[in-house]
């Protein structure tokens, strides 16, 4: 009787794990996959479970497209950033409208490829009729972007999204200059090690980390990481942020040549707003 018993566990056991499989809700690969980094509010989350990627070798820029099938678009996409901005068509383009309030908390975090920034929420983007919440922002040493085959020190991206899921990245040329006390308690707080977040919960001013001018080249482009979804609006700020070359240098401690080479612009316009 005790076998029997014994015998239809079994079974049930292996019939339970059956439908379990076949409705995907388990999967003992999931526990140690990693998923690919991407431009959304924390890099690393909610683009797939591609490979680990990196800035050099085997697993670097030139490979990405090869590291899994989601990745394919960094391979074979042909609206792909950054891009090199030259020869930019002049445009009736519409101001951006940046609502950024002080903040009374923000996580800044260290996730391998570059410090990142979450944002709380009510800091918004108007572009024309559409308007979008700015997600995070991080930085890329140097920059991605170049201004007629010149590379920057660095370079921000505040991304944003509206409510139907598109994209609107900021970016922002950083060169050596001045010191920037806007970006004092980031660096203050920048975590060394890949997987280190830390809180910030005094008051800071968002607003204070874009240059006065926001004259802008625009383009339609993509993702900068994996997976290099070609969903993205980009707004490059015509003037650069200064920071000092002591700020630049604490920053390349933590990271430096974190930027993806510049990519064919296959017949895409640039539009330039002055």
């Amino acid at each position: 009787m005790q076998s029997k018993r014994y015998t239809l566990f079994f079974f049930m056991t292996i019939a339970i794990l059956t439908l379990l499989l076949a409705a995907g809700t388990y999967s003992p690969v999931e526990a140690g996959s990693k998923q690919g980094n991407g431009h959304g509010k924390e890099q690393g989350k909610g683009h797939g479970g591609g490979r680990h990627w990196t800035y050099e070798g085997e697993t670097g820029p030139a490979h990405w497209g090869e590291l899994s099938p989601d990745y394919a678009a960094c391979s074979k996409g042909k609206r792909q950033s950054p891009v090199d901005i030259a020869n930019p068509v002049e445009a009736e383009l519409p101001a951006l409208k940046f609502n950024y309030k002080k903040s009374r908390e923000l996580a800044v975090l260290n996730n391998g490829h570059a410090i990142q920034v979450n944002a709380s929420k009510g800091n918004t983007l108007k572009a024309g009729k559409s308007e979008f919440e700015l997600l995070q922002f991080h930085f890329h040493s140097p920059s991605e972007h170049t201004l007629n085959g010149k590379h920057y020190a660095m370079e921000v991206h505040f991304v944003h999204k509206d409510g139907a899921g598109n994209l609107a990245v900021v970016g922002a040329f950083i060169e050596e200059g001045k010191h920037n006390a806007a970006y004092d308690k980031i660096w203050r707080h920048m975590p060394k090690e890949a997987g280190k977040k830390k809180i910030l919960l005094t008051s800071y001013n968002t607003p204070e980390l874009l240059p006065k001018n926001k004259d802008y080249y625009r383009y339609p482009g993509s993702l900068t990481t994996p997976p290099c979804t070609e969903s993205v609006t980009w707004l490059v700020l015509k003037t650069p942020i200064q920071l000092s070359k002591k700020q630049i240098d604490e920053y390349r401690a933590v990271l430096n040549h974190t930027n993806r080479p510049v990519q064919p612009l296959n017949n895409r316009l640039i539009l330039e707003k002055d």
